[in-house]
């Protein structure tokens, strides 16, 4: 892998075209913050470069797209570099032997995972920067305990928030760094607090000063940071690009040249509309053809004509907007306002939309959609027809249009909401997408929207394009709109893929990932662990946590299971990772595989590269006087109680 690396001038699992984006100014949309992408951005600003090619094709080649993969790739690659000085101080600043600060470095320098990951244009490098920097800082920090609310203790604090607002300002998975530094805070506040502690008891005005200045170092300043990087990112993308489609029309209406708010069209009453699903893109659709009178599970259908969702545009999928009372006559001019209580009639079979309590195909809980004829629709079903159109937030009397307004089709009697999901339907329904009510108008699965009105002449007053004035949105609202989207795509993100592993796989190297692949030379960037380290790693965590548990258990049963080295080596190991505060490299295992065992997202090697630190070489740790005392004392106390 290392040989191929330097000559590769393709395209791979890079993440730069969002780079690109930001370099044209156009709106993207990713799951991650936009910190990791906002550096490699500011890396091609820098040599010149204005975001032309935008990497959509694995294995596009830089060199004839003219970009500047050099200048890109040096950014991870210095971080990289960067990263195994950061672990050699970790270590030393902890206390430990230069043998095992050179061990611990050598394993991160010659680790394949590590290489391969910051020889790429990926945000990897960042992410992992940011976490050692930040153990180092909190290290450094803890290390003036004695010394408070100096100036070098101040430096320590902040720069610790600083970069962990860094390391979740690239990726989410940076939350659990903060976590491993909140542990020991929470710890050492702890200590703080304790009356008999032995520099003397605090008041309760000092440990007021401590907690605050810990909330605003390690809280308050990272937030702030955080929310300044999503500034940036809408700052500079202001111009409509490939993320509109998941933010809402008024987010949307902040960006230049919007292709919705362009084409967004008034709709009048007796005007014949396209209606299509916001995320699966089907539209309502319905065909002559009708229900089967029993499913497969055995339940009954009410043998209605069928109502589904189509991906193709086609002639069933025109509905025409009737208002809900007589009194607006069928001429044009008559508008469609957000709230009103409309119809929709099926214009190919002249049939008209109901919902009813009756059970959809594939969900008991949820209504089926049907259409009925003339004289039911306009008899003893009148009430079944009736839908309100529904827009969350929206002011009462807005204009109904295409593109631009996105809602929910409510049913007046029974409270559901027009509903579609993935799984397709039988072939009785042509594998067509399964249209129902669901009882949970709230879910945000619920949006539609009119995309077209195909019989609109084009010298129609509606058609004029006027120019648009870009709407101004706070920055807030805009951000937890942003939040909102990125979390519900993130956790959407579990279908199946050929390299997908689980955490438990990722200590023993089971599976990697192919980053990129060339079939005529049959060369290949596979991403792979050093099995010397991550298995070393592994197996001496496994084996110190056998050893204290065996041991635990021995002293309960009063027997000595270890002589007198062997208790005195892990025992200092043992007081040096729980007691002086400097388990944060140790810790990592625990914060990022437990949290992914219990998680149903799709998962890759790659994301546990920063869950396996390099090991701590127990034996090369430098013992100091005080951990020799208390060696002694253990050991005595146990000789004592054998005896």
């Amino acid at each position: 892998m290392t040989r191929a690396l330097p000559h590769k001038q393709k395209t791979a699992s890079d993440t730069s075209q969002f780079a690109s984006y930001y370099l044209q100014r156009t709106y993207f949309f990713d799951v991650h913050p936009p910190f990791g992408k906002l550096l490699f951005a500011f890396a091609g600003w820098l040599v010149g470069y204005n975001g032309d090619f935008l990497f959509e094709n694995i294995g596009d080649s830089y060199i004839t797209n003219k970009v500047p993969y050099v200048a890109y790739r040096a950014m991870p690659a210095s971080m990289g570099a960067l990263t195994v000085s950061v672990v050699f101080m970790i270590m030393w600043e902890s206390g430990y032997s230069l043998p095992a600060c050179v061990l611990a470095a050598g394993l991160v320098l010659f680790d394949n995972a590590h290489i391969g990951q910051t020889r790429l244009i990926l945000l990897d490098a960042t992410l992992i920067l940011f976490m050692a920097l930040s153990v180092l800082s909190y290290v450094r920090f803890y290390k003036l305990r004695h010394d408070p609310f100096s100036r070098k203790w101040w430096k320590w604090l902040l720069l610790t928030g600083v970069c962990l607002s860094c390391v979740i300002s690239t990726k989410y998975v940076g939350a659990f760094t903060f976590f491993s530094i909140g542990v020991p805070v929470a710890i050492d506040l702890w200590s703080l607090l304790d009356i008999n502690r032995r520099q003397g008891a605090l008041s309760l005005p000092e440990f007021g000063k401590h907690l605050a200045a810990r909330v605003t170092g390690l809280i308050v300043i990272p937030f702030m940071l955080y929310l300044f990087w999503f500034q940036v990112h809408f700052a500079i993308l202001n111009r409509s690009g490939p993320g509109d489609d998941f933010m809402s029309p008024e987010f949307q209406e902040t960006l230049s040249d919007n292709i919705m708010t362009q084409q967004s069209v008034s709709i009048d009453y007796y005007d014949a509309i396209n209606i299509r699903h916001k995320d699966t893109k089907v539209y309502l659709h319905s065909h002559p053809d009708k229900y089967p009178l029993r499913y497969d599970d055995g339940r009954i259908s009410s043998q209605g004509q069928q109502v589904t969702g189509y991906p193709h545009n086609d002639t069933n999928n025109l509905w025409q907007v009737i208002p809900s009372t007589g009194n607006i006559p069928e001429e044009n001019g008559h508008r469609v306002h957000v709230g009103d209580v409309v119809r929709l009639r099926h214009l190919v079979t002249d049939t008209w939309l109901l919902t009813h309590d009756v059970a959809s195909p594939y969900y008991p809980t949820n209504q089926e959609f049907t259409t009925v004829g003339h004289d039911d629709a306009n008899g003893e079903r009148f009430n079944d027809t009736l839908f309100e159109i529904r827009v969350d937030g929206a002011k009462p009397g807005t204009d109904f249009k295409t593109m631009s307004v996105h809602f929910k089709l409510v049913h007046v009697s029974t409270k559901v909401a027009m509903w579609t999901h993935t799984t397709p339907l039988p072939e009785w329904a042509f594998k067509q997408a399964e249209i129902n009510g669901n009882k949970n108008a709230l879910q945000t699965s619920n949006i539609w929207y009119a995309e077209d009105i195909p019989a609109l002449p084009k010298d129609s007053d509606r058609a004029k394009k006027e120019p648009r004035k870009v709407k101004h949105v706070p920055f807030l609202k805009k951000y937890f709109e942003l939040q909102r989207a990125m979390f519900y795509h993130n956790n959407a993100l579990t279908s199946s893929h050929p390299y997908a592993s689980v955490p438990i796989q990722w200590p023993f190297l089971l599976r990697g990932v192919s980053f990129w692949t060339d079939n005529e030379t049959r060369q290949q960037i596979y991403f792979l662990g050093n099995p010397i380290g991550w298995w070393l790693a592994s197996s001496l965590l496994a084996v110190f946590a056998g050893v204290l548990l065996a041991d635990q258990l021995s002293q309960r049963r009063g027997v000595d299971a270890l002589d007198k080295r062997m208790f005195d080596f892990f025992l200092v190991l043992q007081s040096k990772l729980t007691h002086s505060r400097r388990s944060q490299p140790s810790l990592q295992l625990d914060r990022f595989l437990l949290p992914d065992l219990g998680c149903s997202l799709r998962s890759f090697l790659h994301h546990g590269s920063s869950a396996l630190p390099p090991p701590l070489p127990p034996g090369s740790s430098r013992i100091r006087p005080r951990h020799r005392r208390a060696c002694r004392i253990r050991l005595q106390h146990r000789s004592c109680r054998s005896r």
